[in-house]
């Protein structure tokens, strides 16, 4: 079940909600966790098992690392909290990594290991790192173990974040696990959030898809640069809208029950810098990785050569977070390459010139490193780029006129929609209507009512609807 589906949007999402608003607030967290369970088990009914064991056990874990720092035995403590890092890794590595490694192995030609046809659990990408981050957190004292197993489970499993993300660590919603307010406020800006994540994914990302998936399929006789160009640049929009939809969806729908996730998003497409990129995009796992990877590598504090290092592991596990694939090895070396020249000197150089040269320098990395987390298939990969960059191919032809013609409206609107200019010239125009504050929520009202009928509308009718992180 997935966030811009009908049965989620027209069964679970209201009975749920409704039935966790009338219970009392003593057994909500337990009615959040079933409801989770539920949720998780309608795509996954083997593999709950999986999650379930990944919460007992960390539980356990934070509790036996918690009783033995209380009484003084750090070597135990320290022993427990490795075991549970290996067991979680070991979990993760099993599940998404095994056919991976199996054919690295195969490809020396030492032996050929049968392949083992090993379905992804749902979201083990994200509880897992919220497990590893709570025993982390508890071992090094920010965090205090919790107690309660029901409330515990609840914040591992609890749905609006599960397949998508962001990566909530507990200290983040530490004091909301016992004690949240519900108002018909927090409601109502939680339920426009949702909508806005939903009308982000149905009505942009699911078009820009569509508009990717038709032009990566043209063969080589039939393209051209900047059918290719066109392709790359639609993709680019795809998976801004599609993930920072679900994860506005999740914040909204985390706001409603009362809880305030850490933003993911912050106009990534805006950035100057492939350094600014990074901090603007996908903004939980990079802190996951700064806090819980570089820091404890050493960071910066161990010379140049060691941080470089630092650099080259956290970003070759960025990128085989993201999949099990050679692909997304070479994205995230990718990245760490230009965010290595950028530290060395280029950040230097980019603040020297104009922004609108930096901006195009950056969003034009950031369109060729989409394409290389795009095609999993090396030749495929190889073929693409070598089109964009003009290889055999003409710069021009018919088909791409005809696709830019008749897509470069919705591009245009997407363009503006990814940055902050819509929200800047709504908030200009407020003030010069001097509008207040009851007209204001009325406007929102509408334009949030017109974006869900858009969006119900499009789902109904059965359009391209994928979600490109769940098998993240």
């Amino acid at each position: 079940m997935v966030f811009s589906s009908i049965i989620f949007l027209c069964v679970f999402m209201p009975i749920v909600f409704i039935a966790y608003y009338l219970c009392p607030a003593k057994v909500r967290n337990l009615f959040l966790l079933l409801a989770s369970l539920f949720f998780y088990a309608w795509g996954e009914p083997v593999y709950i098992l999986v999650m379930l064991f990944s919460t007992v056990f960390n539980y356990f874990a934070g509790r036996l690392v918690m009783m033995f720092k209380e009484k003084l035995m750090p070597v135990k403590a320290k022993t427990t909290f490795i075991i549970s890092i290996i067991i979680d890794t070991s979990i993760l590595f099993f599940f998404k990594y095994t056919g991976f490694f199996i054919q690295i192995i195969n490809s020396t030609g030492f032996s050929q290991i049968p392949l083992i046809n090993i379905a992804l659990p749902i979201g083990i990408s994200f509880y897992t790192f919220q497990t590893m981050s709570y025993i982390a957190d508890v071992y090094t004292g920010n965090a205090k173990a919790q107690k309660n197993i029901i409330n515990f489970a609840m914040y591992v499993c609890m749905f609006p974040q599960l397949i998508a993300g962001p990566v909530v660590r507990y200290g983040q919603i530490e004091k909301e696990i016992y004690s949240r307010k519900l108002s018909s406020e927090n409601t109502a800006l939680g339920f426009q959030k949702f909508i806005t994540g939903l009308g982000k994914k149905v009505i942009f990302a699911n078009q820009a898809g569509a508009l990717w998936e038709e032009i990566s399929t043209v063969t080589a006789s039939g393209n051209s640069v900047l059918l290719a160009w066109l392709g790359a640049i639609a993709y680019t929009f795809q998976i801004y809208f599609d993930f920072s939809g679900y994860s506005d969806m999740a914040a909204g729908m985390g706001q409603m029950l009362g809880f305030h996730f850490p933003a993911n998003f912050n106009y990534p497409y805006q950035s100057k810098s492939i350094t600014e990129f990074w901090r603007r995009w996908h903004i939980s796992l990079s802190t996951w990785f700064k806090e819980y990877v570089y820091i404890p590598l050493g960071g910066s504090r161990k010379g140049f050569l060691r941080q470089t290092l630092n650099l080259f592991i956290v970003w070759t596990l960025t990128g085989l977070w993201h999949g099990a694939a050679w692909n997304f090895v070479i994205w995230g070396i990718y990245f760490f390459i230009i965010l290595f020249i950028e530290k060395c000197f280029l950040l230097k150089l980019l603040d020297k010139i104009p922004k609108i040269l930096c901006h195009l320098y950056a969003m034009f990395f950031i369109i060729c490193g989409w394409i290389i987390f795009a095609c999993e298939d090396l030749n495929s990969l190889g073929s693409y780029l070598k089109t964009m960059a003009g290889a055999g191919v003409p710069l021009i032809n018919n088909y791409a006129m005809y696709k830019l013609y008749t897509n470069i409206l919705l591009l245009l609107i997407m363009a503006v929609c990814s940055t902050k200019l819509p929200v800047y010239v709504l908030g200009k125009l407020a003030g010069r209507l001097k509008l207040n504050e009851i007209a204001g929520f009325w406007i929102r009202a509408v334009f949030t009512f017109i974006i869900l009928i858009t969006s119900m509308a499009l789902l109904i009718s059965g359009s391209y609807n994928p979600f490109l992180y769940f098998r993240f």
